[in-house]
């Protein structure tokens, strides 16, 4: 049978086994009026007076909006709230692009993330993780660093911090805290956020957010200086809007995971052989380090010596910016990568995706089809299928005619789990 799956901005159609097990999403439909649920969520928010009542015409406000790799419409929400804001001089407002420790946006990205008129009329910023004139120590955590925040967004009279809602590999849930820590965090800051042993521990996974250490980091930091005000929403496989939630940091988010665990993540009664998905096509597929997320979607349902086939565009490479390319160098299998990542005296920032991508390696063998060459995916430790069919009946010479099959379509936007598997849905 033929089935969609989201790649790239248009998509593409494969031919799996008409025995194939197709994952997707509860029925997510988008709300009637986007505007309209937007600006209800406004003003009538969660635990919170309406934006327009608490925001004053003097005060410098922020925007923290989430960088290109992720879907959220801010061309959309940041507008909407703009004009929740009317009486905020523009001049007051700035948008600080939360690029964590990613590359810096160009204006005509701007332009395809926030509209023309926004680009022309409001101030906007990139984050830069590792420039200290831009930083401000705010405390100290628990967890072992100095925590250091973006200055312009430190020193704001209102904060607003927007987001999508999603599940996350390894923080449970997107949205919420994570538009800050690590959005706008320093690099020291981000790279304790993400060290092997936080990364590493069982319960920093899918859909968890019971003692989840980075969620709990990500709280301490955000409480140390909150956003006064969250807007996230849900979107479904078209990048439609399915449910908005506005208002207090931590419950609105709360109820926004609710929502997403109960239409996001799907039971399956076994684990299956071969595992095709995609990583929710663009921009989340834009380049390999974003296509890791996919991969571990897999990994839930895919079973030990199985294979994952992970149908990601990767259009801006792998990408050529950070360290993801240089770590995936520096060892030979991904048993070497665990064991260099895992010793306390190495410390790179990008280790965490190299580190998750060698778990997966050490479970099933990742199959990739892609723009990237063969050579490339191959430098990366992995296994190019240009040709998804001849890949599967590869495969099926493995595995034998009774291969079971699953598909997740729309990637990490449905995380599925096995019911022996309960740390995923705590």
């Amino acid at each position: 049978m033929k089935t969609s799956i989201l790649y790239g901005k248009n998509g593409i159609t494969i031919d799996v086994p008409d025995h194939a097990t197709i994952v997707e999403p509860l029925e997510h439909r988008a709300v009637n009026n986007e505007e309209q649920a937007v600006m209800e969520a406004l003003s009538k928010p969660i635990g919170s007076a309406p934006l327009k009542d608490i925001v004053k015409s003097t005060d410098k406000v922020v925007i923290v909006i989430s960088d290109i790799t992720r879907p959220t419409p801010n061309h959309k929400l940041v507008p909407w709230l703009l004009n929740c804001m009317s009486h905020v001089p523009l001049e007051n407002v700035t948008i600080i692009n939360g690029t964590g420790t990613h590359r810096d946006q160009t204006r005509e990205e701007f332009v395809q993330m926030l509209g023309e008129w926004v680009v022309d009329h409001v101030n906007i910023i990139n984050h830069h993780c590792q420039s200290p004139d831009e930083l401000v120590k705010i405390g100290e955590s628990t967890f072992g660093c100095d925590v250091y925040l973006n200055k312009t967004y430190v020193e704001a009279d209102f904060r607003i911090a927007t987001g999508f809602i999603e599940p996350h590999f390894f923080a449970g849930f997107s949205g919420g805290c994570k538009g800050i820590m690590p959005g706008i965090a320093g690099l020291e800051t981000i790279l304790t956020f993400h060290n092997a042993r936080m990364i590493g521990n069982p319960l920093s996974t899918w859909g968890n957010m019971t003692n989840n250490p980075l969620q709990e980091m990500a709280r301490e930091v955000n409480l140390m200086c909150k956003p006064d005000f969250l807007l996230n929403v849900t979107l479904n496989g078209q990048k439609e809007i399915t449910e908005v939630f506005a208002g207090e940091l931590f419950e609105a988010h709360a109820e926004g995971c609710a929502y997403t665990r109960e239409h996001a993540m799907v039971q399956c009664e076994q684990r299956f052989d071969v595992v095709i998905t995609s990583n929710s096509g663009y921009p989340l597929d834009q380049n390999l380090y974003q296509a890791v997320k996919g991969m571990s979607a897999a990994q839930k349902i895919v079973k030990q010596g199985g294979a994952i086939i992970s149908v990601a565009e990767c259009s801006d490479g792998i990408p050529s910016h950070g360290n993801y390319a240089a770590i995936l160098q520096m060892a030979e299998t991904p048993t070497q990568l665990l064991a260099m990542i895992e010793d306390p005296s190495f410390q790179m920032f990008d280790q965490w995706q190299v580190q998750k991508q060698a778990v997966i390696q050490t479970w099933a063998d990742v199959y990739v089809h892609s723009s990237l060459s063969d050579e490339t995916v191959r430098q990366c430790m992995l296994v190019p299928a240009p040709d998804i069919a001849a890949t599967l009946a590869m495969l099926e010479a493995k595995y034998g005619p009774d291969m079971s099959i699953a598909v997740l379509p729309q990637g990490p936007l449905t995380i599925p789990y096995v019911a022996d598997n309960v740390t995923d849905i705590d």
